[in-house]
């Protein structure tokens, strides 16, 4: 998919003016709030007309002011995933299923109800109405609801947003298997970087109307390590685990990570911010963290006041920081052996195994 934005819109005292061009299949939108974010999304569907400019959509002109073109919501075959559901209260599921399948014109119809909830995961709902599902159901209904429409583009804005942590990275995987599975290109529109890490493939960052880079959200994640409190956060799929003197014992890249107990017994997802990582020049002979891991140090790259260190542990990358000072005193190049130590305390989880719920 390549889509370009040529856009002007004037909002009282806020100005979005952008002038560029995203290509792929996972594009992702990132800004803080009062960014542009959902002013971009009201122009692209067309519920509001820019000042100026031009909107193509694989070539085509959904909206170009010089030409006088502006193809109403229903012709430009966007769909949108809002974080609010928008379910109809009165339609059990399979009603609000297909209603986006209904409006959809006959000779576009490529999808079909029973296999969209099958990998969904709400055949068994079909009968249920809104009021009776979970926060994470009535979300899958939404996306649903959006698929069946047989969409060019699938805009989801902020869709996650409402829900905690546990549903919003359970969730996340049904997003990316509709989108690969029914081929429909999608636009994910976030100010989580986590969230945009798991999603796109490339990032548009905008701040106060303006678009400030277009990068990886792997780059984008470096580039705001040394300015971000939390850090670069490492994403970790750690396996079952098994009791260790009091701690759990989670498989990760050939080895064991030692968690604590409030972990949970489960498999899943799990972040380390690169706050939590110490490096050792040599083994410690005493320390009290638990995890001890020799690592060969793949490259350094900086970010702000800080140096970042990546680390192959066994195959497996990981991300830490430094000050540069500490970078010279311990020697650290590229190739060099580092030891990395991380206390049990230090992970958090993001969501257990990807069921459906």
């Amino acid at each position: 998919m390549e889509l370009t934005l040529q856009l002007r819109k004037q909002q009282g005292g806020f100005l979005l003016d952008l002038d560029l061009t995203l290509s792929g299949e996972r594009i992702g939108i990132f800004g803080p709030s009062g960014s542009g974010k959902s002013t971009l999304v009201s122009l692209l569907s067309g519920l509001s007309c820019p000042d100026a400019g031009r909107v193509l959509l694989n070539g085509q002109p959904l909206f170009d002011s010089r030409c006088r073109i502006n193809l109403p919501p229903e012709q430009r075959r966007i769909a949108l995933v809002f974080q609010q559901h928008a379910l109809f209260p009165h339609l059990n599921v399979r009603q609000n299923l297909l209603y986006g399948y209904r409006r959809c014109p006959a000779a576009e119809r490529r999808v079909e109800l029973d296999e969209v909830a099958a990998v969904l995961g709400l055949s068994a709902l079909l009968k249920q109405l809104p009021e009776t599902l979970s926060g994470g159901e009535r979300q899958r209904v939404a996306l649903g609801r959006a698929v069946l429409a047989a969409p060019r583009l699938l805009v989801m804005d902020e869709p996650l947003s409402a829900l905690d942590d546990d549903l919003r990275y359970r969730i996340i995987p049904y997003l990316k298997l509709v989108a690969e599975r029914f081929k429909i290109p999608f636009m994910f529109i976030s100010h989580s970087l986590v969230e945009m890490r798991l999603m796109a493939e490339q990032v548009a960052v905008l701040d106060k109307g303006a678009l400030t880079a277009l990068q990886t959200p792997e780059e984008l994640a470096r580039l705001r390590m040394g300015t971000s409190p939390a850090g670069y956060i490492n994403l970790l799929e750690l396996g079952q685990p098994r009791a260790e003197h009091g701690l759990l014992a989670f498989p990760w890249a050939g080895r064991e990570l030692l968690l604590s107990g409030g972990s949970g017994h489960e498999p899943g997802l799990f972040e380390l911010s690169s706050k939590d990582i110490i490096l050792c020049k040599r083994h410690p002979e005493a320390i009290s963290a638990r995890n001890l891991l020799p690592c060969t140090v793949r490259a350094l790259f900086g970010s702000g006041s800080k140096t970042g260190v990546e680390l192959d542990c066994n195959g497996a990358p990981l991300i830490a920081e430094i000050v540069p000072a500490a970078a010279q005193e311990l020697q650290i190049t590229p190739g060099s052996t580092i030891w990395a130590a991380i206390k049990a305390s230090a992970f958090r989880r993001l969501s257990s195994p990807c069921t459906f719920f």
